[in-house]
């Protein structure tokens, strides 16, 4: 069994900095019933699955799969309360590389125009 999938899509959601809005919208839902699917007051269907993972665009046994502990390891040491250990999913970190690699790009146009 699966524990809590409605919990698994909110915090997928807002690592993705995503709004309820903005997921509502993509799947042609009001807020309101977005909202009770990740409150669990609505049950998750295969299809309604499918979609949301498109739209967080990952692997929907990646979102059923989703372990924040995994995320975000709070340990204590010495009063101190920290990340100690970040697993991204891979499509997450190419994500990312891919957006530095055009931000570069960008600073290296706007360089160009600014000495000419």
């Amino acid at each position: 069994m699966i524990n809590k999938p409605h919990l698994k899509i909110k915090q997928i959601r807002e690592l993705k900095n995503l709004t309820q809005d903005s997921v509502a919208a993509k799947l042609d839902l009001s807020t309101r019933a977005y909202s009770k699917i990740e409150t669990g007051e609505t049950q998750l269907t295969i299809n309604r699955l499918n979609e949301i993972s498109a739209i967080f665009e990952i692997d929907p046994m990646e979102i059923l799969g989703f372990d924040d502990k995994q995320v975000f390891n709070n340990c204590k040491q010495d009063g101190y309360i920290g990340i100690n250990h970040i697993n991204l999913p891979e499509k997450l970190v190419l994500q990312y590389e891919e957006t530095i690699q055009a931000l570069k790009e960008q600073i290296q146009l706007l360089k160009l125009l600014q000495d000419k």
